[in-house]
């Protein structure tokens, strides 16, 4: 450990060596390399934590420019772990950077945390989430929370030292029309970066043993204002005793709903007479669609709804999986009996497969 390089910290009375040394032991896993993830690798890599383990497939988009401060425009199109694992190895060759090129899921979950200390969730959607403290409870792992929305942000820390779970704040999981989505609403670009220097620093209390963790805390950020508060809620015991994830982490949906994963749904794109509904923002259906698809937004599809040709499948999809959902409730019911399909984990499983105009 070269003692120069971290001497602005270990000087501080109540961190020191021994704080360091810990910090150089620890294995962390961090979910997502976007808004959240990018200032959660910068910081503790820079700080010296020994092993950082990168969960992303996603690409580098114009759209993450604005907030995701380690990729430039001419990695637009690059796999972002590519770029981070050659940013965070420039800043810090000490650091064991483990890549894993593949999203979080059912099949991999407990494999890949099992591994590791303590788990950041930098993800954006709530089927993760609820995958990621799931698989912390059973393999009793402490994983740090941060959330955004618009000018505000969330962060606490879950299943701590026996603590408070996910499940015991937000006990179940929403429907697609109860959730607020980034690539809809929008967030301000600075926003992420505070929110995920927080989780950065409730991280290094958990490895270090230093102050006061964020367990049973939940702490609100409004940047309008620059205020925080702080919701106390209470450990429900049994939401640790969970020993075995899910059969499905999907949004609820109603029975009738009927969907398709996006490695299915991949291999029917070779048909050019597919019906494919991209129920976006036009802004983000101009940066990247697939080949055949109508762009009719979420907002308008009611004034459009009967001008689709129900005599064929109609395959719905949005960024993630979870405006469609909502979509697709319309179609189905303005048209009873009618084969409308979700396309589960939408464009943002898709892209690597896709075909641009």
């Amino acid at each position: 450990m070269n003692g120069e390089r971290y001497s602005r910290q270990t000087q501080l009375k109540d961190f020191g060596p021994e704080a360091q040394t810990r910090l150089a032991s620890a294995k962390l896993l961090v979910v997502g390399a976007g808004g959240l993830g990018v200032p959660v690798l910068m910081y503790l890599n820079a700080m010296g934590v020994g092993t950082l383990g990168i969960v992303e497939e996603d690409e580098v988009s114009l759209s993450n420019l604005h907030r995701q401060v380690l990729y430039s425009a001419d990695e637009v199109g690059y796999a972002k772990l590519d770029v981070a694992i050659e940013r965070l190895k420039a800043q810090n060759s000490d650091t064991h950077l483990i890549p894993y090129y593949e999203f979080l899921t059912l099949e991999n979950a407990l494999s890949i945390i099992e591994g590791y200390d303590l788990v950041i969730d930098a993800t954006d959607n709530f089927p993760t989430r609820y995958l990621i403290n799931d698989a912390c409870v059973i393999l009793k792992k402490p994983f740090v929370y941060g959330a955004l929305h618009g000018f505000e942000g969330q962060v606490s820390v879950f299943n701590y030292k026996n603590g408070p779970t996910y499940r015991c704040l937000f006990p179940k999981m929403p429907t697609a029309k109860e959730v607020p989505n980034c690539n809809e609403h929008g967030v301000l670009g600075v926003i992420p970066g505070i929110v995920g220097n927080l989780q950065a620093l409730e991280a290094v209390k958990v490895l270090t043993g230093i102050g006061e963790v964020l367990s049973g805390k939940l702490l609100l950020f409004n940047g309008l204002d620059q205020s925080f508060r702080k919701i106390k809620f209470d450990k429900i015991p049994s939401n640790l005793a969970i020993e075995a994830l899910q059969e499905t982490y999907g949004f609820e949906c109603t029975p009738e709903s009927d969907s398709i994963e996006a490695t299915e749904f991949e291999k029917l794109l070779s048909d050019e007479s597919i019906q494919i509904i991209d129920v976006r923002t036009v802004g983000e259906f101009e940066e990247f669609h697939l080949k055949n698809s109508v762009n009719l937004p979420l907002d308008k599809i009611e004034d459009w709804k009967h001008k689709l040709d129900y005599d064929r499948a109609v395959y719905v999809l949005c960024h993630s999986g979870s405006r469609s959902l909502e979509a697709q409730s319309i179609l189905v019911s303005y048209k009873n009996g009618s084969k409308v399909i979700n396309v589960n984990g939408g464009i943002e499983q898709l892209k690597k497969y896709a075909v641009k105009y």
